[in-house]
């Protein structure tokens, strides 16, 4: 009986730490997978880039993701040859990273009953 009610204390736990979750976390976490398990060529890409759509052939972020791309599979010279701001823009990803992270489960700890507070 006793791990049927773990199970669902588990479940409840998950259940308010998933409300809780941060969009922008998930989203910065989703986009460094992303790029982190994609590969690319250096000859062909496809763009997001609504200058790039527009026809225009010069922006100042094109190439960024690649550069991230690049880091990420360990090309740190390639990963500079795509954008000069790839290295300084993943150091402030990750940083926002830890921080959205570390806000999180300090608020976590606040809003989540204990196990006293429920029985």
């Amino acid at each position: 009986m006793s791990n049927i009610i773990r199970i669902i204390s588990s479940y409840t736990l998950m259940k308010i730490m998933l409300k809780k979750l941060p969009f922008e976390l998930m989203v910065w976490l989703g986009a460094l997978l992303f790029l982190a398990f994609t590969t690319t060529s250096v000859s062909s890409h496809s763009s997001l880039c609504p200058l790039d759509n527009l026809g225009f052939s010069w922006c100042p972020g094109c190439g960024l993701g690649r550069s991230i791309r690049h880091i990420l599979h360990g090309d740190v010279v390639l990963s500079f040859s795509q954008h000069w701001f790839g290295i300084p823009a993943l150091i402030i990803l990750l940083y926002r990273i830890i921080q959205l992270l570390n806000n999180f489960l300090l608020n976590l700890n606040k809003t989540v009953p204990t196990w006293k507070e429920t029985h």
